[in-house]
């Protein structure tokens, strides 16, 4: 698909087919993570493939939404800050940026594969962390449902170039 029709066609999808992702296409989204440029190319971060059958009622407490635990699956984006570049002059630790990229890559893949995520931050992280069995130093950073959408999308709304861009100084 053309990149700029295949941004333009990625919506965040909240309803989900029970139908299962067939492996060579999970395999496609992980090759596109695995892909994703990271600060110093570190990659600082786990995904974690959860499955949801007969466990929604305990998924529910990372996110409290039906259609999280809709699809088959549930994909974890988790940062190890320890492994992470770290700008020098103030401190910046890149982790959470690169789990961010990384998330990019997975929703624009699947989209591309006709799957469907939604971007999660609003998540519990004490039952994320507890459900998933993190040891300490790894942080939950962004999960999002993965399957077949079982809606459409609306029309975005986003602001307009001129309210986001600026030239050379503020």
């Amino acid at each position: 698909m053309d990149f700029m029709k295949l941004i333009e066609a990625r919506y965040s999808v909240r309803a989900y087919k029970p139908d299962p992702v067939p492996k060579d296409l999970l395999d496609q989204i992980f090759e596109a993570v695995r892909l994703a440029p990271t600060a110093a190319n570190r990659q600082p971060i786990q995904i974690i493939v959860i499955h949801t059958e007969g466990r929604q009622e305990e998924l529910g407490r990372i996110y409290h939404r039906e259609w999280f635990v809709q699809p088959p699956l549930i994909v974890g984006i988790c940062a190890v800050p320890s492994e992470a570049w770290t700008r020098s002059s103030d401190g910046k630790c890149y982790a959470d940026v690169d789990a961010a990229i990384v998330m990019d890559h997975l929703t624009l893949a699947a989209a591309e594969l006709g799957l469907g995520t939604c971007w999660i931050a609003a998540f519990d992280p004490q039952a994320a962390r507890e459900i998933l069995g993190l040891p300490d130093g790894v942080e939950p950073v962004v999960f999002t449902p993965l399957g077949y959408p079982a809606d459409s999308p609306t029309a975005k709304k986003r602001k307009s170039i001129n309210d986001l861009v600026r030239y050379e100084r503020w």
